[in-house]
């Protein structure tokens, strides 16, 4: 197992709170007798009779489609073999939380007890009335070949199985894109393959309707070479057998132009990789361990374009890149299956996203400066957002004109704008976050470290290269809760502040601290001695910079955490104001709650104040900033003081800031509802631009809104994150998760680097 993931942690994922990963939750009110009624007996009779009457309308009154079933019977699941229907179902969940992340398509996840082919399809062919499409999943072959051929045939919904034509489709347009930057012709190229299982036949059957000459490749299975001299060939074999007599790998592979590895890691070695064509293309794509090492390869051959199924290696084929947008595109014109133009139009839509220019959030995700079309991005990034809305776009189109289609989409630039809004704008914040901070490897100071979750936390940050962590607090307990709780924190600095050895810091760091608070509060003996604790320790090593960022705050009441804070760090000099913000992570995408931590009753000065600091903190991440100034009256409907203030608030931004997208004020409810907008409120900037930050008009609105949003709303919240302090200090909730920690500590880095920055 990948080192950065152990056994203990994948356990406690899947079983923490609700088991599982996946949950069904009702899309209509359920809150009333009449609710019910409607919903269950006698209101559902009526939708009943009119399907009954029209079939059609199953597709306007239920959920079907937008439901895919994930279908498996175990006997090839993942890397791990024929462990069976029961042990698959983690797998099968798993697909299906790809599904809805990524393309907003409900799954359910059905487990069949069943290796009898014909027994097999019987079942599925049945749950057709309840699915828009199903996808097979982890079923071995040669039974998965019979099985979905059938099913295609006997069925007028969608059927793909995933394994055989999803690494087909991505690797297809990598090698598309390979040829043109090799600059070697499709119809000429040599290709030797090695597997013969149902990815490696159906991606040598996409090859060949894209150019590829059934006689220019050489196909392995484990007893060797597939030639026609073998008596032992099933039917799936037989057109791939070459009249060459074939010694081995390395004979084949002499001139060969491209290696696919569809098989087991290490079978290729240097040798056989200097045989190659020049210019040669390898597709190593066993996991975990690829045929040959990326690194290995690289350096055999400098002039190799090569490819893997790993995330830690440029031009990783990934079958997300595909199932999800061509069911999409698929549900979406209720297409009677998958054929093959709908396949090649999802391989050339995306060759050709990864010669578009790539966003910056993406950039930012995967630690990249500057992804550019070429030998190390032949393929768009798995997080790229733009797949949705351009793979299933494509497959839309091509099953609409292959005549599969049984819903007709006239308006496509319509069509391709509701893919782009589906998931909401900015889901991946996070990741932009996490990855920006691997990217600057900030020391980050844990002030609560005798405490598990903090350890825990550390131990996820070093593991992941998220920061470099440094603990304190007594070295002995710290020691004990790492021995008791197994975790691996091998290499971490731990500081103990009131080690009889670190008194000459201490004292160094006091008169720091003096000279800041002297004639506030502080005589010189209190300063040195304050220096014990570790909240005070830690933000003076940030000041002094020994650390770039300090978190604190999980044992400790916020105010009481927040003083040295505000001591030692200060507010920065730019800043009129120090504010809280809270990320709430919602279906609408994430949304800043501010101020929710800091400002009692913030003037109308204060709110401009707020709202700036909370601006330039997604302008940071490169999110434009859309910001709503709330109240409970709308554009001026109130006279009373509380709305008043906001209003002036709103005047002065777009008095000050005329490029900023803000408005209000605004119920909540109003900004962001786009027709109420648009009927009652033309003139309204937060038309088209729901807005991504919302300013509360006090402290207790701020609070117990962002509250209420996690408690009842379904939504992660991410902070607090301290906006206007002269460098990166953060204060955790008390009782904080560790991941909100992991988050918080991401979040930390970041901000340090930004700050640093901001100073040169």
């Amino acid at each position: 197992m990948n080192k950065q993931i152990r056994k203990i942690d994948a356990l406690d994922y899947h079983s923490k709170g609700r088991p599982g990963k996946i949950e069904i939750v009702p899309t209509k009110e359920t809150k009333t007798q009449r609710d019910l009624a409607l919903a269950y007996s006698p209101g559902v009779a009526e939708p009943c009779m009119e399907i009954f009457k029209n079939p059609e309308d199953v597709y306007k009154y239920t959920t079907k489609g937008n439901l895919v079933a994930v279908i498996s019977n175990g006997t090839a699941v993942l890397g791990l073999g024929d462990i069976g229907p029961l042990a698959s179902k983690p797998v099968m969940e798993g697909k299906g939380l790809l599904f809805k992340i990524y393309a907003d398509i409900d799954v359910f996840d059905i487990e069949l007890d069943v290796t009898n082919i014909d027994d097999f399809i019987k079942i599925v062919k049945a749950l057709e009335p309840t699915f828009g499409g199903i996808n097979l999943e982890d079923i071995k072959a040669p039974e998965c070949f019979e099985i979905e051929e059938r099913l295609k045939k006997e069925m007028n919904i969608p059927v793909m199985h995933d394994d055989q034509h999803g690494t087909a489709i991505i690797s297809s347009a990598a090698l598309l894109n390979a040829l043109e930057l090799q600059q070697k012709e499709i119809g000429k190229v040599k290709l030797v393959v090695s597997g013969a299982g149902a990815s490696a036949m159906a991606c040598c059957k996409l090859y060949v309707k894209l150019g590829v000459k059934t006689e220019n490749i050489v196909m392995f299975d484990s007893k060797g070479a597939i030639m026609k001299s073998r008596v032992d060939l099933d039917d799936m074999k037989k057109p791939f057998a070459t009249d060459r007599e074939i010694l081995s790998l390395e004979h084949a592979m002499q001139d060969a132009d491209v290696f696919i590895g569809l098989s087991k890691g290490g079978i290729v070695n240097p040798n056989m990789l200097k045989g190659m064509a020049p210019r040669p293309i390898v597709f190593a794509l066993a996991n975990p361990t690829p045929e040959i090492e990326y690194e290995l390869a690289v350096k055999t051959r400098p002039d190799v374009i090569m490819a893997t199924g790993r995330s830690d290696y440029p031009n990783q084929v990934n079958n997300v890149l595909g199932f999800p947008y061509i069911f999409r595109g698929a549900l979406d014109v209720r297409a009677k299956n998958i054929n093959e133009e709908m396949k090649l139009a999802a391989v050339k839509a995306l060759a050709a996203l990864a010669k578009k220019h790539v966003p910056d959030m993406v950039n930012m995700v995967y630690n990249e400066k500057n992804l550019n079309f070429g030998p190390t991005y032949i393929i768009p990034k798995p997080m790229d957002p733009r797949l949705l809305s351009t793979v299933s776009l494509a497959v839309a189109k091509a099953a609409v004109k292959s005549k599969v289609a049984q819903r007709v989409i006239t308006d496509w630039n319509k069509y391709e704008e509701e893919l782009q809004n589906r998931l909401g704008n900015d889901d991946n914040i996070l990741k932009v976050i996490i990855n920006k901070a691997k990217q600057y490897k900030q020391r980050v100071v844990f002030a609560d470290a005798e405490n598990f979750k903090t350890l825990k936390a550390a131990q996820q940050v070093k593991d992941e290269a998220i920061a470099i962590p440094i603990l304190l607090g007594n070295i002995k307990k710290i020691k004990s809760i790492v021995k008791e709780n197994n975790l691996d924190l091998e290499g971490v600095q731990i500081i103990d502040p009131k080690a009889d050895e670190l008194e000459a810091k201490r004292n160094v760091f006091g008169e720091i601290l003096f000279e800041k608070r002297g004639r506030k509060g502080y005589n010189l003996f209190e300063a040195k001695k304050i220096m014990k604790e570790r909240n005070y320790f830690g933000c003076m090593m940030v000041e002094t910079g020994e650390a770039d960022a300090v978190i604190t705050g999980l044992t400790r009441k916020y105010p009481d955490t927040l003083r040295p804070v505000l001591e030692i760090i200060g507010v920065h000099k730019k800043a009129n104001k120090l504010a809280g913000m809270y990320v709430m992570l919602t279906k609408k995408g994430p949304i800043c709650f501010a101020d929710t931590t800091i400002n009692e009753f913030p003037s109308a000065e204060d709110l401009v104040d707020i709202t700036m600091l909370a601006a330039e903190n997604l302008k940071n991440l490169n999110i434009v900033p859309r910001v709503a100034l709330l109240s409970y009256s709308n554009f001026g409907s109130s006279s009373l003081s509380e709305a008043k203030k906001v209003k002036e608030a709103v005047d002065i931004l777009h008095t000050r800031y005329p490029d900023l997208i803000v408005d209000g004020e605004v119920q909540a409810s109003i900004a962001f509802d786009t027709d109420l907008l648009k009927e009652n409120y033309p003139f309204s900037s937060l038309i088209n631009n729901n807005p991504n930050i919302l300013i509360f008009p006090n402290l207790s609105a701020g609070n117990i809104a962002y509250h209420l949003m996690m408690e009842l709303g379904n939504s992660e919240a991410v902070g607090p994150i301290l906006l206007g302090l002269n460098k990166s200090v953060h204060v955790l909730q008390l009782g904080s998760t560790v991941r909100q920690i992991v988050n918080m500590v991401a979040i930390a880095a970041v901000d340090a680097h930004v700050k640093r920055r901001m100073e040169k």
